[in-house]
């Protein structure tokens, strides 16, 4: 099959297309037949040595969380997906290979079929950033009527999730972004957009119950200065991982509770937000689509930032 790998991870390390073996299917696994996959952060940190990279047990590796495809195989007869089933999902890379491939193998909890009304190219967008959304907008801040919820970056890949699912649940949300990006935010429910290029939110923001932090103090200690507008006993979620090494002990000591978020692949909350995607509650956007072969070209635009919504690889064509 046709998979983009690469050789190494590292600043050094670039993508090339290659003719490499098929996954097998066992166990529980279902072969799914890729049309398209998603580009997530974590893929493009993975490349760069870090995400999961340490867990790379051998090169060359496919690299890919997101994919949309076709099934080919099941588990057996009776098994709730049959082949022909357009699915959706969310692998385990490096546990497994990757979704920058033409075939994946991935556990029958990771995989859910596609919203009725979805194309394949719109799917791919969706399990990674919709479930890391899920987790810490429902599970984790347990979004509900008249919470006072902010959002960073709430018009990336994650963040466009998390804006719809907290106006989705009753919040009363507040989002970062950029002029570009204000009446995109609003579209998507939030009551207020901080311009992050003029405004000092903790300035502006008022007081919240919440902060989903999807930024951490890698950029302008964001982090650290969402302390500031969090009612005493209230909560911030960090979701990208060791972007705030010392969260715990700032937020105790101002009276805040704090937790990390990392995601799971679960195909039962997967159909829940495909329910919501049908119903028009959520929807996915989708900035730009690339070839599988321009994957290099993808990471280069996700690192670059200002991405709306999700970078999606068209791995095949739809079927007929």
């Amino acid at each position: 099959m046709r998979a983009l790998v690469v050789d190494e991870t590292g600043e050094g390390a670039t993508f090339r297309l290659a003719e490499v073996p098929a996954p097998i299917r066992v166990l529980d696994e279902v072969l799914v037949r890729v049309i398209a996959a998603g580009v997530n952060p974590i893929d493009r940190k993975t490349k760069l040595g870090r995400g999961v990279s340490a867990a790379i047990a051998s090169y060359p590796a496919i690299l890919g969380l997101d994919f949309a495809g076709v099934v080919e195989e099941v588990p057996y007869a009776a098994h709730p997906l049959k082949v022909g089933d357009r699915v959706y999902g969310m692998g385990r890379v490096p546990r497994m290979t990757g979704t920058y491939a033409e075939v994946v193998s991935v556990p029958s909890m990771s995989v859910a079929p596609m919203p009725i009304g979805t194309g394949f190219v719109e799917a791919a967008g969706i399990p990674c950033a919709a479930l890391t959304a899920w987790g810490a907008v429902v599970d984790v801040a347990r979004a509900h009527d008249g919470q006072r919820m902010l959002i960073h970056a709430g018009a990336g890949g994650v963040g466009h999730f998390a804006v719809q699912l907290a106006t989705y649940f009753g919040a009363q949300v507040t989002a970062t972004g950029s002029p570009r990006n204000a009446d995109f935010l609003r579209s998507l429910g939030a009551q207020r957009v901080i311009d992050h290029t003029s405004e000092r939110f903790e300035e502006v923001a008022g007081e919240q119950d919440v902060v989903i932090d999807l930024i951490g103090n890698v950029i302008d200690d964001t982090g650290t200065r969402s302390l500031d507008v969090i009612r005493r006993g209230g909560l911030i979620v960090n979701v990208p991982t060791k972007s705030w090494p010392t969260m715990a002990e700032e937020a105790a000591a101002r009276g805040i509770r704090s937790t990390g978020f990392v995601v799971s692949p679960d195909a039962r909350t997967l159909s829940v937000i495909s329910r919501l995607v049908d119903d028009g509650a959520i929807r996915v956007h989708v900035d730009e689509v690339f070839p599988l072969e321009q994957g290099e070209t993808a990471h280069t635009r996700l690192g670059g930032g200002h991405v709306r919504g999700k970078l999606v690889l068209r791995v095949a064509d739809d079927p007929s």
